[in-house]
């Protein structure tokens, strides 16, 4: 894939509005039932913004005489998907861990032995951000194709001051050579080197604090991320960061009850964290705590099948709690080499049990409430960015069903159409 370009739709540079008619609508507004389904909809889009949204029959006469008309033909139209969870910058792959994984070695094994997170740090750490860029962008071009418009990507392979602030700068990169919103996660607690091995106090002082003050100064960083286990960072480790984050006015967001349960995603609530993530051993009162806060809950079955996990996320607990659900792929080089949105979806509703209105929302509407970005993306609605994404399906639950199979016939960001 040689990754995509903007088409306007009009090599003479038209600038008038966009009519995109003859559509079927999934707005995914919070105030509609289900997800917001219209039919025989359009979409108006102007100046990147999304200027109509609803049935065609309330179309201004005004709009349909001014704009340029594309006719949809009666597809399917959901908001641009959000991948709220990446780790897609990093070197190398982690390959033989897998094969490790097959001949009955846990993660956390991995992990003890010098393997796991750590194993890519020194390829990670060998790459410039060129490097980093290039090998970053074929997972980033297959999501594209998918329909992404928003993704979320983590430090964390660095673990050092130059090497984490490397792969923000790396990420910050991949918006300015592709059409796609990125927000940026400092994850410096991710890991501890093995120069620090038992000294994980030391290196939040020595690294974690410094690299997080240093990216901020940058402006390389939206939000503050961490990994609370017992193969990583205690909640007392996980608060000296947060504290600082707060500090410097980030938001956070937490990797909690992934392999056991810390009491992580109730530390993240206490702090407001934009989402808590993984939380396969997430108790009923952290899921209380989460919905109190409005902490989102992000689910990554890509993980989950990848470790062979047993233990499942408690979907239902945290439905009873009234938490929002969001999914995401968790791509990264050892516990979830996924780069399909679509997958996810199908993994989200086939392992975890999520229902289909509950999958599309949770890469679209609630992704988008995961990063706090929910004023601009994630649901078809006047004002918003028009970010979004046509589909040859006869019905939305085609997008959760399929496996391997993309039916993307075209996707739009911030009113641009995208060629793939």
């Amino acid at each position: 894939m040689t990754g995509n370009k903007i088409s306007t739709g009009d090599a003479s540079g038209d600038l008038r509005p966009h009519l995109w008619r003859n559509a079927r609508l999934a707005t995914l507004e919070q105030q509609k039932l289900g997800l917001g389904i219209i039919e025989k909809g359009a979409i108006v889009t102007e100046n990147g913004r999304l200027t109509f949204v609803g049935p065609e029959a309330d179309l201004p006469v005004a709009a349909i005489e001014r704009a340029q008309i594309t006719d949809l033909e009666g597809r399917w139209v959901t908001p641009g998907l959000v991948d709220c969870h990446t780790h897609i910058v990093y070197g190398g792959n982690r390959a033989r861990e897998f094969e490790m994984r097959l001949q009955g070695a846990t993660y956390e094994e991995i992990a003890r032995a010098g393997g796991g997170i750590v194993s890519s740090v020194k390829a990670t750490n060998a790459l410039s951000v060129e490097g980093l860029v290039e090998a970053a962008l074929p997972r980033l071009d297959t999501l594209l194709s998918e329909g992404l418009t928003t993704i979320e990507i983590k430090s964390g392979y660095g673990l050092s001051v130059d090497g984490e602030l490397k792969m923000l700068r790396a990420a910050r990169r991949l918006e300015r050579v592709r059409a796609v919103r990125v927000v940026t996660s400092y994850l410096g607690a991710h890991a501890t080197p093995v120069e620090y091995k038992g000294r994980n106090a030391d290196y939040i002082t020595d690294v974690v604090i410094p690299a997080l003050q240093n990216a901020h100064a940058e402006h390389l960083v939206d939000a503050v991320d961490g990994f609370c286990e017992t193969i990583a960072f205690s909640t007392a480790e996980i608060t000296r960061v947060f504290d600082r984050a707060a500090a410097l006015g980030l938001p956070v967001k937490l990797h909690a009850e992934q392999l056991s349960n810390l009491g992580g995603a109730k530390l993240a609530a206490s702090y407001k964290a934009l989402s808590a993530d993984h939380l396969e051993y997430l108790d009923p009162e952290g899921a209380r705590a989460m919905a109190e806060a409005g902490t989102v809950a992000v689910l990554l079955p890509g993980a989950f099948y990848a470790i062979n996990e047993k233990q499942k996320p408690p979907l239902q607990a945290l439905r009873d709690a009234g938490a929002h659900i969001a999914i995401a792929t968790d791509c990264n080089p050892g516990t979830s080499p996924l780069t399909s949105l679509l997958l996810t979806m199908n993994m989200s509703a086939t392992l975890f049990g999520l229902t289909v209105e509950e999958c599309i929302a949770g890469v679209t509407r609630e992704g988008a409430r995961a990063l706090g970005l929910l004023d601009e993306t994630g649901t078809l609605e006047t004002g918003k960015s028009a970010d979004f994404a046509v589909w040859d399906v006869e019905s939305l639950a085609e997008l959760v069903y399929r496996i391997g199979f993309n039916p993307l016939h075209a996707h739009v960001f911030k009113g641009e159409r995208i060629d793939h």
